[in-house]
């Protein structure tokens, strides 16, 4: 009987020391592939991370447009909305600008219309039910107004910056860039009023940003190309203009 019991407790130990070594098998297994997956992934990383972006950049384009609700309605996220602000927007353009009609003149007769309609609705009532209306109040509440100003304040202020900063002389390709950008502006304000160019504005802000995030490789990679060529000219303009401009002689100053 002893030597049966004992033959018993080594088959159980000899059982136990088969599912450890599986066990350790199978963690070993476990973390060589994850370890082959760090292998696997760091790669692809460092290819992704030397993809050319348009402008250099490095957030998605919801990101960059801000996030929320507004990059939702530039990028289609909900399609109602984006088709109703593109629809308002249009129909806006069609009544001031094909129509020709003022906006002295819509606003005095959308108040006339919405007079008329609570007046004869009031009266209607008071008729049949022989009690007044109750009309909602509408009060403009004081933290939407404060938060409006504010962000306006914070904006205008970083534009200020921004002009500093270019006017300063630091960096001539971002004042080149801006001089350029103001000049077409410029031309396309002599051939359309501030209507029209809000409009197309907005939808271009509609349809770029959705176009790029569906075709954003193809147009990096053109954008890569065409930033090269860019770069070239403007080495040789650099080369044959820039560096023939005199300068002024405070550079050669030495101040004690």
């Amino acid at each position: 009987m002893a030597e049966k019991a004992g033959e018993h407790e080594s088959a159980i130990e000899s059982v136990m020391e088969k599912i450890t070594e599986k066990f350790h098998s199978q963690d070993s297994s476990s973390s060589d592939s994850d370890d082959d997956n760090d292998d696997k992934k760091s790669p692809v990383d460092a290819v992704k991370a030397k993809i050319y972006r348009l402008f250099g950049r490095e957030k998605p384009v919801h990101k960059v447009l801000g996030g929320g609700k507004p990059a939702d309605v530039f990028l289609w996220r909900d399609k109602k909305i984006s088709a109703g602000v593109l629809g308002v927007v249009t129909a806006i353009w069609v009544l001031f600008e094909l129509i020709e009609y003022h906006l002295l003149t819509l606003v005095c007769h959308i108040l006339i219309l919405a007079l008329a309609v609570l007046f004869l609705w009031s009266n209607a009532s008071t008729f049949i039910n022989k009690s007044t209306p109750q009309f909602p109040e509408v009060i403009l509440p004081e933290d939407i107004v404060l938060g409006v100003a504010s962000a306006l304040r914070i904006e205008i202020n970083r534009a200020f910056a921004v002009l500093r900063e270019i006017a300063s002389g630091r960096d001539l390709k971002k004042f080149l860039a801006v001089i350029a950008g103001l000049w077409v502006f410029s031309v396309l304000g002599g051939c359309c009023n501030f209507l029209t160019l809000f409009y197309i504005s907005l939808v271009l802000l509609h349809t770029v940003p959705v176009l790029y995030e569906k075709y954003e490789d193809q147009v990096d990679s053109f954008a890569e190309k065409a930033e090269a060529e860019i770069k070239k000219l403007y080495v040789v303009f650099n080369a044959k203009v820039l560096s023939k401009i005199p300068r002024g002689p405070l550079k050669d100053k030495k101040f004690a």
